[in-house]
């Protein structure tokens, strides 16, 4: 059996450690996982008026049926003045909104990356919080963090620390596990 993992970055720009990190999950996950990555760029700041008037967006509907299909999801998160980015925050919001929002239940997987020491630890936390107050089962260990992200990655946006390797390897191990108990 193949399991869907759906990949969303929480950074916008192309060449962000966040999105480095998620090619780390994709190839350092065991078989039978496939994944696909999408893109939070088109969805607008939240707003209840126009959630009130219109509905959700249909970039945020998108998302929403695409989360409810995969089978795990992984974040991955900047560290943005002790937290997660704002972007990211703000798709969490919109998918999040009744009725049936998709993250409930869901087997999700963190990783956080951070040109500092740290790796991204308080946004990583932070997400923890956000992501367990809407009902997500959020993988609780391996932590992973890539702290001083920009000695981690080579030239190509390949992982290259072989402890964080190892780390990322376990998580993808564990979530591939814990998803197929929770199906």
């Amino acid at each position: 059996m193949t399991l869907k993992v759906l990949c969303i970055p929480g950074s916008l720009r192309a060449a962000a450690f966040s999105r480095k990190a998620l090619q780390a999950c994709i190839d350092n996950a065991p078989e039978g996982m496939e994944f696909e990555t999408v893109e939070i760029r088109d969805i607008p700041f939240y707003d209840g008026d126009v959630e009130a008037s219109s509905g959700l967006p249909a970039s945020v509907v998108a998302l929403r049926e695409k989360i409810a299909a995969a089978d795990a999801v992984i974040i991955s998160s900047p560290e943005y003045n002790a937290s997660i980015s704002a972007v990211l925050k703000n798709a969490i919001d919109w998918c999040s909104r009744p009725p049936s929002q998709p993250f409930s239940g869901k087997p999700m997987a963190i990783i956080t990356s951070s040109p500092g020491a740290t790796g991204g630890i308080r946004a990583h936390m932070h997400l923890r919080q956000v992501l367990g107050n809407i009902g997500a089962l959020v993988l609780v260990a391996p932590t992973v963090t890539i702290g001083m992200a920009g000695q981690r990655f080579d030239a190509e946006g390949k992982l290259t620390d072989q402890a964080t390797i190892d780390f990322v390897k376990a998580m993808m191990t564990d979530l591939k596990t814990w998803s197929l108990k929770l199906r």
